[in-house]
């Protein structure tokens, strides 16, 4: 056992905190000399180890940064833009790596055991985090961190990145303020919330705008918010409040635009019923491969919701005006690859931004 880890048993065990007198009254008796260097480095390790994400804590400094990632005990990933990297930082074994996703379900207020053997929270910094442990992931613990952005980027600076061409940021703009719906697709990672959040920032501010999340990821520049979020039920399966539920909060609550972070299920019937009833201009996201899958997905989701087959081009056509499609290549650059309409969609092809 290291000297972190012997420290780290003794203060757990007397539930001390990892203060510089805890940590040299702990170090007391063991015959080491330490700095005073060595001792704040030595504090440093015990607040990751305690409260913080151990050895992936130094990750979590690099700018950018969006994800990360743990496969297997000497498997680690992140992404801080240019797509996923490996890492050079390895856990002991397999039991380091569960210990640290425990650890982290107990700080969340969650359960991590055979009984329920993922977690799935929001850290009180807003990451967002999953793990899954064996067997259901096989022989390790899998760990995946999402970081929310810190500086929203607006469409200028969108265009400046070379995501979205000058003539397509004027379109959308004009898009926005024509109070035309949109949905805005692509994969996990592909750049659909700063989209979102760069759309909603071209909102005008005398307009009142209610958000309705699962995750709180949204954060646009925009004086005139409402944020409302889902909530899981608890153990005992009680308490559960859906997505499909907010958004029929959203309605009475006087929005000018209403906006669903991502739609996966139910909800989704909700939210075009809410665009066909004097409730345009609102938009979403949704995981898709292309601007057309996106609107085949949303037809999908209403069918199983129970919409009739019959109703459902006619609901999305009436209710959804414009598909933003992000992509992102394999240098982890992320840009917008498809724009088009909902009508062009149903029977046609899509147009591509390379065409316009």
């Amino acid at each position: 056992m290291s000297l972190l880890q012997e420290v780290r048993a003794d203060l757990v065990g007397h539930a001390r905190t990892a203060g510089p007198a805890e940590v040299a009254t702990a170090l007391r008796g063991r015959r080491v000399l330490l700095s005073e260097r060595e001792v704040t480095e030595l504090q440093q390790g015990l607040a990751d180890e305690m409260f913080g994400y151990g050895r992936l804590q130094p990750l979590f400094a690099l700018p950018g940064l969006t994800d990360v990632l743990v496969n297997s005990p000497s498997n680690v990933f992140f992404d801080a833009g240019q797509g996923l990297t490996p890492t050079d930082i390895t856990f002991a074994n397999e039991a380091e790596v569960r210990a640290l996703a425990q650890r982290l379900a107990v700080q969340l207020n969650q359960r991590l055991d055979e009984a329920n053997p993922y977690l799935e929270a929001i850290s009180v910094l807003g990451h967002r985090v999953h793990a899954v442990i064996p067997p259901i992931s096989g022989q390790h613990t899998c760990i995946s961190v999402r970081v929310p952005a810190t500086k929203n980027l607006t469409l200028d600076e969108l265009t400046r990145l070379g995501a979205v061409s000058a003539g397509a940021a004027a379109g959308l703009r004009e898009m926005v303020r024509a109070k035309r719906s949109f949905l805005v697709s692509g994969a996990t990672g592909a750049g659909k919330t700063t989209v979102l959040t760069a759309l909603l920032g071209e909102v005008s501010p005398s307009e009142r705008v209610v958000m309705i999340e699962d995750t709180p990821e949204l954060r646009p520049s925009h004086p005139h918010l409402v944020r409302l979020v889902a909530r899981n039920a608890n153990i005992e399966g009680a308490g559960e409040v859906t997505l499909a539920s907010l958004v029929r909060q959203a309605l009475r609550m006087r929005p000018d635009r209403v906006v669903v972070g991502e739609v996966r299920g139910p909800e989704v019937v909700t939210l075009l019923n809410a665009f066909n009833t004097g409730h345009p201009g609102g938009g979403t996201t949704i995981h898709a491969n292309s601007a057309r899958d996106a609107v085949e997905r949303v037809e999908l989701l209403c069918l199983l919701a129970g919409l009739p087959a019959h109703a459902i081009k006619g609901q999305v056509l009436s209710a959804i005006d414009t598909v933003i499609h992000l992509e992102r290549d394999a240098t982890g650059t992320r840009r917008i690859a498809e724009i088009a309409f909902v009508s062009d969609l149903v029977g046609a092809k899509g147009l591509r931004l390379g065409a316009l």
